[in-house]
C-alpha cells in the first residue's frame, strides 16, 4: 500500500479528536518569555522543535508502525523525555489518541496496549500503532508525528499572539522540506532498530523545552496544557 492515503489525512486532521488542540508544544511558555513574537520567531521555534522532539517522536511512531514491541518503545520514550511534565502530557495525549484510534480503526494491537497501559502510553507510540491499524506504512507515522510537532505550536501562536493565520500557514509551508527530511530520517532509523535495537532510534536533546515545560506546569493560570 502507498504511504499516502486518505487514512493519513484523517489522522493528521486537526479535527481528529486526539486532544492536541489543548497543547501548545511549548509555544505558550516561549511567547511569555518573548522568544516567539512574530512569524519569523515562530519559524525558528518550530524548526528547533522539529529537529529535536519532532524527530524523536517521529522515530518512535515509525518504529511502532514497523511492528517493534510497543512496551519497549514506551520505555524508550520515557528515557527520551527528561521532563516529568512532558512525560505526563505525552501519556494523557496517548490515552486520548487511543480512544479515538480504537473507534476509528479497531485493532487487537491497540487493545493490547490499552490494557497494558491503562493510564496511557506515550503518544508517538500510540500514533505508530494507529497508523499500522489504519493500514499505513511506517513513513506515514513519521510524517504524522513530524507534522504534529510543528502544527500544534503554529496553531497555538495564532491564538496566543493573534498572529495572522496566513502567516502561520506560511511557516508550515516553508518547513515542509525539513519535515520531509525528518520523516525520512525517522523511518530509516526505525528500520535499523529492527536489527540493531532501540538504541538506533534518535534521541536529540531540547533542554529549553524540558525546562520551560516544568515552569509552565506550575503556572496557576494558562491557556494550554503544555
Amino acid at each position: 500500500m502507498s504511504t499516502l492515503s486518505a487514512a493519513l489525512l484523517v489522522l493528521a486532521d486537526g479535527r481528529f479528536p486526539a486532544g492536541g488542540h489543548a497543547h501548545s508544544g511549548g509555544a505558550e511558555a516561549a511567547v511569555k518569555a518573548g522568544r516567539i513574537t512574530d512569524g519569523a520567531s515562530l519559524e525558528t521555534f518550530c524548526r528547533g522543535r522539529l529537529h529535536t522532539a519532532g524527530l524523536t517522536g517521529a522515530a518512535l511512531a515509525a518504529a511502532a508502525a514497523t511492528g517493534i514491541d510497543p512496551l519497549g518503545l514506551d520505555a524508550a520514550a520515557d528515557a527520551r523525555t527528561p521532563s516529568p511534565a512532558l512525560r505526563a502530557a505525552a501519556r494523557r495525549l496517548g490515552r486520548q489518541l487511543m480512544r479515538a484510534a480504537r473507534a476509528a480503526w479497531p485493532s487487537p494491537e491497540l487493545d493490547a496496549l490499552a490494557t497494558a497501559r491503562p493510564r496511557g502510553a506515550h503518544q508517538p507510540v500510540v500514533l505508530g500503532l494507529t497508523t499500522r491499524a489504519a493500514g499505513l506504512r511506517p513513513p506515514a507515522a513519521a510524517y504524522a508525528a513530524a507534522y504534529e510537532a510543528v502544527s500544534g505550536p503554529a496553531t497555538a501562536v495564532v491564538r496566543l499572539l493573534s498572529l495572522d493565520p496566513f502567516e502561520a500557514t506560511a511557516v508550515l509551508a516553508r518547513l515542509a522540506p525539513e519535515m520531509d527530511d525528518v520523516a525520512a530520517t525517522a523511518a530509516e532509523a526505525a528500520g535499523r532498530a529492527l536489527d540493531e535495537g532501540l538504541d538506533a532510534l534518535p534521541a536529540p536533546a531540547a533542554p529549553l523545552l524540558d525546562i520551560t515545560a516544568e515552569q509552565h506546569a506550575a503556572w496557576p493560570v494558562r491557556l494550554f496544557a503544555t
